[in-house]
Formats: structure tokens, sequence, C-alpha cells
């Protein structure tokens, strides 16, 4: 291990151990944003390539945020948006996600499809089912996989389900007018069941949301990272983890 690796784990050391266990989120969002332009950036003419090298990633997101204490992860791996993209790119990158969902079933995680499943190719849509059912009892962190996500679709179908509800029980659009609420809705979402997320990351340095879990976001604390995602360290990771940890949480006022 060269002097630079040393230091940097002995920085990585003194991060972990300055966090304080009940400063750190319940629940992280993660927008994994950048393989194509790390690529690029790499002189690849293939950006299936960053999507590979991209998905490598997500198990140690996912062990970092358990060794971290988290207790939700939500990982946006394709939007809706995503599915219009020219077939020779699209296919490989839904079993780039197909692969990596099964690792994460097989290396023992809690997994949770979020999206909009009839959307997607019906093998793709079967291996997140599958991974839903066969790891639903499994205890620790829960990872929502966010595939065929969109934060306006999601709200639009949960207000469809709504309807759909109400309407079976033989009342009126009258009757729900009157009773319908925030929580309502919140009970029809993708996510239904789970909390907010605490902490959204976006990593690429790009600074919107893009749809993200826009009705669920709303008190959530934002951390925008310069690097692609195939670089994203555990240091940075820990900085998102540390910048949380020294807000003041206001919830809307």
């Amino acid at each position: 291990m060269g002097v630079r690796d040393l230091l940097y784990r002995l920085y990585e050391r003194r991060l972990g151990t300055r966090l304080a266990p009940d400063m750190i989120p319940r629940h992280v969002g993660v927008i994994i944003d950048g393989n194509r332009r790390w690529a690029r950036s790499m002189g690849l003419d293939d950006v299936s390539r960053g999507h590979r090298k991209g998905a490598d990633k997500i198990s140690e997101l996912v062990t970092w945020c358990r060794d971290a204490g988290v207790e939700f992860v939500t990982i946006w791996m394709l939007s809706s948006d995503n599915l219009a993209r020219p077939k020779n790119e699209l296919e490989p990158l839904l079993k780039i996600i197909e692969d990596v969902v099964q690792e994460l079933v097989a290396t023992g995680w809690h997994i949770k499809p979020v999206g909009a499943l009839d959307l997607l190719p019906d093998h793709t849509a079967h291996v997140l089912k599958n991974a839903k059912e066969v790891t639903s009892d499994r205890p620790g962190l829960i990872v929502n996989v966010a595939v065929g996500y969109g934060g306006r679709r999601e709200i639009a179908d949960a207000v469809r389900s709504l309807l759909q509800e109400h309407a079976s029980t033989g009342a009126s659009i009258e009757d729900l007018v009157e009773v319908l609420d925030v929580e309502h809705i919140a009970e029809h979402l993708y996510t239904r069941g789970l909390p907010d997320p605490d902490l959204v990351i976006r990593t690429s340095g790009e600074q919107r949301l893009s749809g993200f879990l826009l009705w669920q976001s709303a008190h959530s604390e934002f951390y925008f990272c310069e690097a692609y995602w195939p670089d994203f360290r555990r240091v940075d990771f820990l900085r998102a983890l540390r910048s949380y940890a020294a807000r003041h949480r206001r919830y809307g006022s």
C-alpha cells in the first residue's frame, strides 16, 4: 500500500468514527448518475461498459449503508424516461440491471422493486418480482431498486389506484373528496409502508432531482457529489453522511 492509499484509508476511518449513530439517516436515496459520461471520459465508445462499471459499485454502496446503520436505501437504476432509449443501448442496460438485482439476492439482501413494472420487458419484470418474493423475509437493510421509475408517474399511479380502490366500495367521487388527504395518496405510492428518505445523494455534479421520489423527498436533505457514479468512493459516501449530520432539519419551516 502506497503512502497516498494509506492516508486515504486513515482519512476514511477518521470520517467514519466521527459519525454519531443517532445522526445517521434512516433512509438514503441515491441517484446513480454519470455512467455514460464516465465511459466517454475513459475513451470508451461502448457506454454499456460505463453501466457495467457502475453496476459493480452498487453492492459496495449497499454494504456501506449497512455498515453505517442505514435501514433503507433506494437506488435509482433506470427512469421510466430511459425506457425510450435506442434498443441497442436499452437492452444491455436492462441485462446489467437484472444481473445486479440477482447478485443482491444471492448475497443476502432484502430487495423491494420500486417503479412501474408493467412498463418493463417481461423478463426484467419477472426478475424484480422474483427478487421481492424470495427476499421478503430477510432481516436488516431494505434495498429498494427503482427501475422504470418516474416521480410524476408514481403520483399519477397512486391517484389512479386510490380512485379504483374507492370506486370498488361503491362510493362516489364526492365522498372521496370529503376524506382525501396526503396520507391517502401516500398509502398508494410505490414506497408505501416505508419512511421518506432523510438524505438524497446524486453523483456526477448535476444538482436536480430529475423526478426522483418527488412526493417523498419534500423534507429530505440533498447532497450533490462531483464524482461520476463509477468513481464514487466510500469516503464520498461518508462525506455525504457527515454533511447530513451537520444540518439542522427544518422540515419545510
